[in-house]
């Protein structure tokens, strides 16, 4: 049972119109008792919370960043009288899927009133703003059934599941068309002069001024009235894995997300790039096990398999085992691929757990690291005037150096290496893809 606000206003104001009229307790005892009789009445004739049916339907997946609504259908069954319900609804969520006094959701969001008569069923919907990736689980939900005269009130929880999933943003999509764009020039509707290892014939053409004259067909030229030359395009069907690093360092936050935000934000721009360009991707997140892994799919089924197992995915503040991560790279890539691994370029988890291991790799693999900087760094490095930004910008000088002198060992054994901001990172990453296809390497 519960007391409203207003019985307590009536106690008050009885207790205050019998001291002043009642010279005796008999007034006092007779008002109380009235309130008393008003209270149990009251709560009497409130509906019955414990035999409420409760169902919920709306989204079970959201991007973050977007809105997902979740309804919540309440059924007041005809088989306790024909009372019908009053009451306020509350349906908590946690304080990261934003229900309810987290912007932009209006504060009480998560809250309800309604009126349900015996036999019907009444909906309500809460609008969630999600704040972190991740499964969004509601709590419970709370129901007060109020009486007629709004003096009392019958409350109690039900659970009822639900599940709202909430995916990476994939902001970086915005720069798709462009790398598309670009991936058409090199898959044969411009034709490319430039011949490596990795590239398929395509076409016979005449030659022109300017042409490398390694391309010249010999051959064709002989039974054609004119010098003919090859053009190639680069091959498919080649293997892609892209590998998350989600360890300690993935923890780190650059603004106001953790590194491994940006990661993922990356992965998919590059996902989607390679899988258009008729490559096979796979997913692997890995720090002392195995966390996620997505096998190579169809063009339409790849995206939202990784969205759906990139949403789980939380960094560990344990150190990543590198000898355990070449070893399950080594499995799952039998033969040659583009092996992309997105982590930091912290000079102690690479001198020691990486860079001993690298050759296990780059004999096999084309090899690329992807890590993200924190543009904060470069901002200190610039800041002058006073002595504590002249201490801050020696720090981050010596910070961006050691950084530099990683990334030039890992390229010394023959890896390509993309340090970039988190902004910066999905569209430089997909350069270097298409370097790497255009130049035959893949």
């Amino acid at each position: 049972m519960a007391l409203t606000g207003r019985t307590a206003l009536l106690a008050a104001l009885g207790s205050l119109a019998v001291g002043l009229l009642a010279p005796t307790w008999t007034g006092v005892a007779a008002v109380s008792g009235l309130l008393v009789l008003g209270v149990l009445a009251d709560l009497l004739l409130a509906a019955p919370v414990r035999t409420l049916l409760l169902t919920r339907s709306g989204d079970t997946s959201v991007r973050l960043g977007e809105r997902a609504e979740v309804t919540l259908t309440v059924t007041h069954p005809a088989n306790r009288g024909n009372r019908p319900l009053r009451a306020h609804l509350r349906d908590a969520w946690p304080p990261s899927a934003g229900a309810g006094g987290t912007a932009p959701t209006a504060p009480g969001a998560d809250r309800h009133r309604l009126t349900v008569p015996a036999g019907e069923r009444r909906r309500v919907t809460t609008v969630l703003h999600p704040t972190r990736r991740g499964d969004r689980t509601p709590r419970q939900v709370t129901v007060r059934s109020h009486g007629p005269l709004g003096l009392a009130a019958r409350q109690g929880s039900h659970r009822v599941p639900w599940t709202v999933r909430v995916l990476p943003p994939f902001t970086s999509r915005k720069h798709l068309p462009g790398k598309l764009a670009r991936l058409r020039e090199l898959d044969g509707r411009t034709s490319l002069m430039i011949r490596g290892r990795g590239t398929e014939f395509d076409s016979l053409r005449e030659y022109v001024p300017g042409d490398d004259t390694r391309s010249i067909d010999w051959r064709a030229s002989a039974r054609r009235s004119e010098v003919a030359v090859r053009t190639w395009r680069p091959e498919r069907d080649r293997h892609v894995l892209l590998v998350l690093d989600t360890g300690r360092t993935s923890a780190g936050r650059v603004g106001d997300a953790p590194r491994l935000d940006a990661s993922l934000d990356a992965a998919l721009l590059l996902a989607a790039l390679a899988s258009r360009a008729g490559d096979h991707v796979a997913l692997l997140a890995h720090d002392r096990q195995v966390r996620a892994s997505v096998e190579p799919r169809s063009v339409s089924g790849l995206l939202p398999a990784l969205t759906d197992a990139m949403a789980r995915l939380e960094p560990r503040l344990v150190e990543s085992d590198a000898r355990a991560l070449v070893a399950e790279v080594l499995r799952r890539s039998p033969r040659r691929s583009l092996i992309v691994l997105f982590t930091n370029l912290d000079a102690a988890p690479v001198e020691e757990g990486l860079l001993p291991l690298l050759p296990r790799l780059t004999r096999r693999h084309e090899v690329l690291v992807a890590a993200v900087a924190d543009p904060r760094v470069e901002e200190m490095a610039a800041a002058r005037g006073t002595l504590e930004a002249v201490y801050e910008s020696a720090a981050a000088e010596q910070a961006r150096a050691e950084r530099r002198r990683t990334a030039d060992l890992l390229r010394r054994h023959g890896v390509t290496v993309i340090d970039a901001s988190p902004s910066d990172l999905p569209p430089a990453l997909a350069d270097a893809y298409l370097s790497l296809k255009a130049a035959g390497r893949l």
